[in-house]
């Protein structure tokens, strides 16, 4: 018996000796400036990072540390979030403007630490300071720690796909001037892959982005909806694709010819090449689920080309309408869980808090002696149970909570909604008692390694639509969703607590809802919000202030000394 407890401790030190020697320090340097670029025929200054949009595209194993040393030399204030990465007592360096740093000021710069801890797959950085995402993101992926593999087949070779969205205009102009007017913000020019329109717009033939395929060889696609307000569709001519992860959260197998990618969600998908020896588009267009709202209804594209093609011309897919509702439901509803994946975790099963969240559309008081584009002469808004979310500007959300400090943020936040109604009936959109809103910085506070439960319900209010919400912090199970009024006596019969999905962001169907649960066994500030940038502008956030937990493993450590300030 002794020598067997003598096995058992040498082969756990020796385990942990081996897991400390694999893990290791990725060290890059971010150089944030102005690029001018040529794109659909005109030429344009962006801020992009390295001098590349998308930016460098980080490799990184489970357990490495990631020390990002980020220099600001571009006219605007910026940050770097790290999307879908948990931050486990890394707070500071989630990258939220407000949220849990200043903004990092033109000349300045900042050190980015965090560590890597049980995720793997496919994450992505993005700016995190009003729309200077739309052309500074770049992916982030997550291999298996040495020594371990992919709960699938290896694929033969890998390729990332990142979706972006383009305007011919300075994006901050484009914000700015939707913002000062009250009005909606003038649509996209054009979609991307890989920071490539396609040959289906003009100017663009010569550099649309290209992979090869070797016929019989599987392939693993890891892709990135980095639009700033769109969700796509992204289907490949001829070919099955298999979903084996979404936001770095490894999946049941689920074979589909098309997905539906959310701005912030990540898909992984393998790839047969089964197809006669030729050329094939892949092509990504909107899901456009807001009836009656303008959006860019163009389609960007990439070509597969198999080897020893003399094809010139690709086959391309049929794309399903824009608002093809039932296609997108039926994607999103069909993902579950891969159980016995590394990262999997059950579903926890005592709740602590419940919380409904309506989440939606609104307009804001124009104010006296001014003229707003929007509804009934006001200012388009968006809330979470009609609070529209104020961000602070003297001091981060987190800094005052770890100092303690009041008066930045009021931790008020309620449970339900202080106004009930027929969410999704469309007659009541403009009704004045219900779809006007305020300001503020209210905030939920949850006590640390508590379960929280929220049904996100979608609401009519100036205009039914899929928000993507998105949860910085933490990965949450989707129990289920559906369309219409959530009804607790009947669709808590629906949850799935088996193998239901776990991802960072949920695109809550349109006029309908969705239900999440999730532990928070991280302290900090995290932001909650939609992950459409306009409506994020217009106030569709709010942020889980999660307390310490009591021992040296569950309290955040004091900022680094080149923390920003404001």
């Amino acid at each position: 018996m002794a020598r067997l407890l003598l096995f058992l401790a040498l082969a756990s030190a020796f385990l942990a000796l081996s897991q400390l020697v694999s893990a290791r320090d990725v060290r890059h340097t971010f150089h944030v400036q102005n690029l001018t670029v040529q794109k659909l025929c005109q030429e344009r200054v962006i801020t992009a990072v390295n001098g590349h949009t998308p930016g460098p595209l980080l490799h990184v194993h489970e357990g490495d540390r990631l020390i990002i040393h980020v220099i600001n030399n571009s006219p605007y204030n910026v940050t770097i979030h790290w999307h879908g990465i948990f931050q486990l007592l890394s707070g500071w360096a989630d990258g939220a403007a407000y949220a849990t740093q200043c903004l990092l000021r033109t000349g300045q710069s900042y050190i980015y630490k965090f560590n890597i801890t049980n995720q793997e797959g496919t994450l992505w950085w993005h700016s995190h300071a009003k729309w200077l995402r739309a052309t500074v993101y770049g992916g982030l992926i997550i291999y298996p720690r040495k020594g371990r593999s992919y709960p699938f087949s290896k694929p033969n070779k890998e390729f990332p796909i990142i979706l972006g969205e383009w305007w011919n205009a300075n994006v901050i102009d484009v914000e700015n001037q939707a913002l000062s007017n009250g009005g909606p913000a003038n649509i996209s020019n054009a979609y991307l892959i890989n920071g490539q329109p396609g040959d289906l717009y003009p100017c663009s033939s010569n550099g649309t982005y290209k992979i090869q395929f070797v016929r019989g060889k599987t392939y693993l696609l890891r892709i990135i909806n980095a639009a700033l307000n769109t969700q796509l569709f992204f289907k490949i001519a001829n070919h099955k694709m298999t979903v084996v992860s979404i936001d770095a959260v490894y999946t049941e197998p689920y074979p589909t010819d098309v997905i539906l990618v959310a701005p912030g969600q990540t898909t992984d998908v393998l790839v047969k090449a089964d197809q006669p020896i030729g050329s094939y588009y892949m092509a990504a267009r909107p899901y456009a689920s807001a009836p009656g709202v303008p959006f860019d209804n163009t389609t960007t594209t990439g070509i597969i080309t198999y080897k020893g093609s003399k094809s010139s011309t690709p086959k391309m897919p049929t794309m399903p309408d824009f608002n093809d509702t039932t296609t997108a439901h039926k994607f999103n509803s069909n993902l579950t869980s891969l159980v016995h994946g590394k990262t999997w975790r059950p579903v926890p099963t005592e709740v602590d808090e419940h919380m409904f969240m309506t989440i939606g559309l609104g307009l804001v008081s124009c104010g006296r002696n001014s003229n707003c584009s929007g509804p009934l002469g006001q200012r388009l808004a968006a809330s979470i149970s009609n609070f529209l979310f104020e961000f602070p500007t003297n001091m981060s959300m987190l800094q005052a909570h770890f100092y303690n400090i009041s008066r930045i943020y009021n931790a008020t936040f309620p449970d339900q909604p202080l106004k009930t109604f027929d969410y999704t009936n469309s007659s009541l959109s403009l009704d004045q008692s219900l779809v006007m809103t305020t300001k503020s910085t209210t905030v939920k506070k949850l006590r640390y390694n508590s379960t929280v439960e929220i049904v996100f319900q979608d609401t009519s209010l100036v205009g039914l639509d899929n928000h993507p919400m998105h949860i910085h912090g933490f990965n949450f199970h989707v129990l289920a969703q559906g369309f219409g009024n959530y009804n607790a006596s009947v669709d808590r019969k629906k949850f799935n607590f088996r193998n239901p999905q776990a991802r960072n962001t949920i695109g809550v169907p349109v006029g309908g809802w969705a239900v999440i649960r999730f532990t928070a066994n991280n302290p900090g500030v995290w932001l909650l919000h939609c992950h459409l940038d306009l409506h994020l502008s217009w106030g569709l956030s709010t942020a889980l202030v999660v307390d310490n937990g009591g021992t040296p493993s569950s309290t955040l450590p004091p900022p680094p000394s080149d923390f920003p300030t404001c």
